[in-house]
């Protein structure tokens, strides 16, 4: 029954040794791997391809179902359509919405031609809507006349490098668009005095996350204003810093 959920083993990330150590455990009862390769809510925590990989055969070898969860990581973000494309594999199911309707409340799941829907499967209240189709199409539309996946691989590539500056500091990790830093306890109002000073909006993960997805068409102007803000406002914040050679100046001249 589709809404039994209780029987669900959480592994740790990027654990391959735990990973083939559950499947030896567990088989054939094992129905489905469910991964986020970009953790968004769990932290921008970057899967390694090794690990999704290792993922992909133990599915294969017994017969589970791979689901990627690219409802934050998908649609062009990572600067492939998919986050899994960039390592190699493909999965099953995938789920997508966020970036799928562009601020239109849209979702959808694409479903591998090997698994045949039958009759009597869950449906949808929604399913199907008009309106959602037609935003959906659009979005794809514009992903392609406009570059967007490209655009956010070299954007993403250009923020992680200035950014690059900070990293002694706050820990820098993610991939494309999809950009995350862990906050120090010294600077734990810094995405607070962004939005309130800078006016500059941040996700947030917990405990002390701030993550960065930006729009896939963002000017590299506004990121450098985004840059100089952040070092800004860490300058203000910090009292003490003790690798202060970390934060000099952000050369923005072209």
């Amino acid at each position: 029954p589709v809404n039994e959920t209780g029987n669900v083993i959480f592994l740790p990330f990027n654990d391959e040794q735990a990973l083939q150590d559950c499947f030896k455990m567990n088989g054939s009862d094992i129905a489905a791997v469910i991964v986020e390769a970009i953790q968004g809510v769990g932290g921008i925590t970057v899967a390694t391809e090794s690990f999704l990989q290792v993922i992909r055969r133990e599915c294969d070898a017994s017969g589970a179902v791979l689901i990627a969860d690219e409802v934050q990581c998908g649609y062009g973000r990572t600067g492939d359509f998919f986050c899994m494309d960039g390592n190699g594999i493909t999965a099953d199911i995938y789920s997508m919405a966020k970036g799928m309707g562009n601020g239109y409340p849209v979702g959808g799941l694409l479903i591998a031609p090997h698994i045949k829907p039958k009759h009597g499967m869950l449906g949808t209240t929604f399913g199907g809507a008009h309106l959602a189709c037609a935003a959906a199409l659009a979005v794809l539309e514009v992903i392609d006349d406009e570059k967007l996946m490209q655009r956010a691989k070299e954007s993403g590539k250009y923020l992680l490098q200035k950014l690059a500056e900070f990293t002694p500091l706050i820990g820098l990790r993610g991939k494309g668009l999809m950009i995350g830093f862990d906050v120090p306890d010294h600077l734990k109002e810094l995405r607070k005095n962004l939005l309130w000073k800078q006016h500059i909006f941040t996700g947030e993960a917990k405990p002390a996350v701030i993550r960065l997805l930006p729009p896939l068409n963002i000017a590299e102007a506004q990121l450098d204003e985004f840059v100089v803000a952040l070092q800004h406002e860490i300058r203000l914040l910090a009292d003490v810093i003790p690798a202060a050679s970390a934060l000099s100046p952000v050369d923005l001249t072209r």
